[in-house]
């Protein structure tokens, strides 16, 4: 049985006031805040009127505590992450740090950055997750960002627990795919991601492996 949030993430504090909107998904929304006065992102996920009320409130519930233990096991891994200050189960809020970095997909589309020593660091976070068993679950440059020197990990909203390898290659097999589609022009950084993972992680030969085996799935599967 997993242990319960901690207690220091019980929701406490009201909000002072909310300043800005960062995004709105299919799941949930992002706004700038002020807690305890420090600058913040809540992410409330949004309620989904087709579903039972019990029934999205337990599916919110899960999926929050689901989010919070993997950011909190990927700080405990040495990932960089945002700090989660609190967490309100019946407002389905996480309140977290506000990162000032920009993306990492918009650093490396910028031609004037080498780009290399994000990609190694790329590599080494995806095998550092993956060796503690995280797998992220929707693993692109649009959710890292690059604030100076260190990459921050976000939205770990569709990720999971597993061992399995084919988990892992899932989640490598949709970072190359981000690659290609955002950094279709730079080519070269992918190879760089790839060594980089495979010399942070035992398994990352394995995983890679699996990689092109999916690859070869999806090929077959669209000549059908």
């Amino acid at each position: 049985m997993r242990a319960p949030l901690q207690t220091a993430l019980l929701w406490r504090t009201p909000l002072v006031c909310v300043v800005g909107v960062h995004r709105i998904g299919a799941e949930a929304k992002l706004d700038s805040s002020k807690w305890m006065d420090r600058d913040v992102v809540v992410k409330q996920r949004l309620v989904k009127g087709y579903r039972h009320p019990e029934l999205d409130r337990s599916l919110q519930s899960f999926r929050i505590r689901n989010e919070v233990r993997l950011m909190l096991e990927a700080r405990r891994a040495g990932i960089s992450v945002p700090i989660v200050y609190t967490v309100d189960l019946d407002g389905s809020k996480i309140v977290m740090e506000e990162i000032p970095g920009i993306r990492v997909k918009d650093a490396l589309q910028d031609p004037k950055t080498d780009g290399s020593d994000v990609c190694v660091k790329i590599g080494e976070i995806a095998g550092r997750l993956h060796a503690n068993d995280i797998v992220h679950g929707d693993l692109t440059t649009s959710n890292m960002l690059l604030d100076g020197n260190r990459i921050v990990l976000i939205d770990f909203s569709l990720g999971q627990k597993s061992s399995e390898i084919e988990d892992k290659g899932v989640d490598m097999h949709l970072l190359e795919e981000a690659f290609r589609s955002a950094h279709h022009s730079r080519g070269e950084l992918y190879d760089i991601v790839k060594e980089s993972y495979a010399e942070s992680y035992a398994d990352g030969a394995k995983v890679l492996r699996k990689v092109a085996e999916i690859e070869r799935r999806g090929r077959y599967t669209r000549k059908e």
